[in-house]
Parts: structure tokens; sequence; C-alpha cells
């Protein structure tokens, strides 16, 4: 048995001590924030998401994004700003945005989508207190040429033995009665799902404390204490902490956790927002994408959660108004029983992306330390692979085989 210490109590933090214990470690967490932290784990879309196989970083995807930088409302803004750590990643961003690129990785996020899903399920089988839903996710578009669009990837998605579905907007009407929509179809992919993401933060908690592990809540990294090829100890605010084994889950902040450690983990926070009605005049059956817009929406008990925008502009604890006017704009065009006035007094929620240059997770351990992890850079897709990124980092810690390869998963493929 080891003592494992994680640092980040976001969900790939919780999910590794909750694989880690149940393989009989001893496991500390160690978070920058207190028990009711509300980083990106708690206020997004909650989505599980097979359909995401995909990576961030596409072909198209920069001519996109710079088109989208004009407008300071579009679905994706980069702040302009003198940053060497920006440009390195804005770089390596465009080369890994080719087809080969996608075409290796995409069956990867495929398998480990699905595995997630698997390893929710039987949570949910112990004790579903997180609301799971298992209904699918629509992706529903306005013109022709998305739907077009839409139909590629769904051949795609076949090929990797994906069930999807074109369905028309009548279709949709059929399937999504109570919510009237301005579209010309969608996407379905019948194996996503949703669930409530700051109530499975809750469950993941209190499922740990039953197994005895340890968390260090307020408690900021410092810096560490090395010896020849391995960590002794991690420095904090509230002094050393010694483990056998160290996993970096610091969501964005985990380049800033391994500085002085000679290492490259280059990522960007891309800040996404969500705005969330208690009480709304329509509410969907299921998950759905506002495709153009890149707007999620989740129904959430009676209420109902829209999400979105990727805004790159450093880690900024500050709202930008426009990135939630977009959101709601969106939301008007595509839903026209719904009205800004439906929003008003909403106050909206941020967090901050780990986004990885190729739109892949860090998940492994170091070739420099014998003992230094990472779990950490899952951009939009941190809630979908908690579960799965837990049981492969058990299995890296307890030194057997990955039951899935997770070579491209490297945290040393910038090094």
């Amino acid at each position: 048995m080891k003592h494992i210490l994680i640092i980040g109590g976001g969900i790939i933090g919780l999910s590794t001590a909750y694989y880690a214990s149940r393989r009989g470690h001893r496991v500390t967490v160690v978070e920058r924030g207190d028990a009711t932290h509300d980083g990106c784990s708690f206020g997004n879309a909650g989505y599980i998401t097979p359909s995401h196989f995909i990576p961030l970083a596409a072909p198209g995807a920069v001519r996109l994004a710079l088109r989208w930088m004009k407008d300071p409302e579009s679905p994706f803004y980069v702040r302009p700003r003198l940053s060497a750590e920006l440009l390195s990643w804005g770089w390596r961003f465009w080369r890994a945005s080719t087809p080969r690129r996608v075409e290796r990785a995409a069956p990867l996020l495929a398998e480990i989508n699905l595995a997630s899903l698997a390893l929710y399920e039987e949570l949910a089988a112990e004790a579903d207190d997180f609301g799971l839903q298992k209904n699918g996710l629509l992706i529903v578009v306005r013109s022709d040429r998305a739907l077009e669009e839409e139909a590629h990837v769904a051949e795609l998605a076949h090929r990797l033995g994906m069930p999807a579905e074109i369905v028309d907007a009548k279709g949709v009407a059929a399937m999504e009665p109570e919510i009237r929509m301005s579209i010309a179809g969608a996407a379905f992919y019948p194996r996503d799902a949703c669930f409530a993401p700051a109530t499975l933060m809750g469950s993941m908690k209190r499922r740990l404390e039953e197994r005895g592990v340890q968390f260090a809540w307020d408690t900021n990294v410092t810096g560490w204490r090395l010896g020849n090829d391995r960590v002794e100890a991690v420095r904090t605010s509230r002094g050393d902490l010694s483990a056998d084994e160290y996993v970096v889950s610091g969501g964005s902040w985990s380049p800033s956790i391994v500085r002085g450690l000679k290492l490259k983990l280059p990522m960007q926070g891309g800040k996404g927002y969500s705005l969330t009605l208690p009480h709304p005049p329509h509410k969907s059956k299921r998950a759905i994408i506002l495709g153009e817009a890149r707007v999620a929406v989740t129904p959430l008990g009676e209420g109902i959660r829209f999400g979105g925008t990727m805004e790159i502009a450093g880690l900024q604890e500050r709202v930008n108004p426009a990135r939630v006017r977009g959101i709601v704009k969106a939301v008007v065009r595509y839903f026209p029983d719904f009205t800004a006035d439906d929003f008003r007094g909403v106050d909206p929620w941020y967090g901050f992306r780990p986004c990885s240059p190729d739109g892949l997770p860090y998940v492994g351990r170091f070739a420099r330390y014998a003992n230094l992890s990472a779990a950490t850079g899952h951009a939009m897709m941190g809630m979908s692979l908690g579960p799965i990124t837990g049981k492969l980092m058990s299995e890296v810690l307890s030194d057997e085989p990955p039951s899935i390869d997770i070579g491209m998963l490297s945290p040393d493929r910038y090094a």
C-alpha cells in the first residue's frame, strides 16, 4: 500500500483518489480552495460525451478561431496580449490541428469516453445520487450546411462503432415537445449522458470520506523538495507534505504547480461561463448543444443550465459581460420562446478549462521523477473523463500496465 498525495480537488483529482483508495492505497487530497470550492468541476454542463471524439485542435479550428476573434460575443475569443506561453501554446495548437492528428486521436477519445460512461453507470448502480440521465445528446443546428457537417461527423462516429443519427426539425420537435426550436435539424448521439455536476462532486466527496481519504483544504502548493530522481515532499502554505506518490491534478493551475521542476506542461485556461435558470419558461428532456453557437444546454431538476464560450485570457477572476451576452443571444436565436429578460438577475458562473495544445489530456508519470504523475488538461471533457482518468491513474500508481494505452496522453510529450 502506498501513500498517494493528489494536488487538486476537482473531478479528476477526486476520481483518482476514489479509484486509488479502492485499490487499498492511503490517499490525501490537497486543494487550494475550501470544502465548498466552486471550481471548474461545479458549474459546467455535466456531460458524458462519447460524441466528442474530435479534439479541440482540429483542421479548420485556427481559421475559425481567427474569424471569431473579431467578435467579443463569439464562441471563442483570445485576448491579445504579449505572452510567450500563449504564443508557444498557439503554435503547438496550430501544428496539432491536422487531419492525421485527428485520425490518431479520435479512436482514443471515443474509447476513453465510452469507458468513462461505463464507470459512471457503475457509480450510479452503487448509489444514483447525482442524477445520471442516459437519454442521449442532440446537437442542433440552424443551417443546412451545418447539418451536412454534422452528418459527416456522424459518419465518422459510425466508423468508430458509435451510434449516431441525423434528425430533421420535425423529428427533433417530436423528441423535445416542450421546447420550441428554430433549427434545420440535429445530430443525435444516444450513448451520451448528463448529470448535475455539483451534486456529483458532493457525492464523490462523501464516498471518499467514507473510504478514509484525507483532505487538506485552503492549502496552496508553493514548491517541492527533491532528492535525486524523486519528489521527497511538496511544500505548501501549511508546511511540507510527504507521500510515496504525487499526482498533479490542478486543472488550469497545473503549469504553475510544476514550475521549478524543469518540466514542460503547456496549457491555457479556457474560461467558460454558465447561466442557470431555476424556473425556466420551457425545459428540454435531454442534453442539447446549440451547434454553431457552441452552447450546452443541461436539464437540472426543475431548472435548466446554459453554458459555453471559450475565452483564452489568462486566469483572470472576473466576468466578461460580452461572453455572457453571447450565450443569452444564442439561446434566444435557437429557442424563440425564451427572451433576454428570462436571464435578468441571473448571476453568471465561470470556470477555467485546462486546455492542452493538442486537445488531449495529460495522464501518466513524468519520466524525470519516478514518483510524480499528471492527470490534467482535459479541457471541456473533464467531467466526462473523470472516472476513466481516475481508474487509469490508479493502475499507474499501483505499478500496473494501464487497461487502455495512454501513450498519446504522456505528460512528457512536449518535453
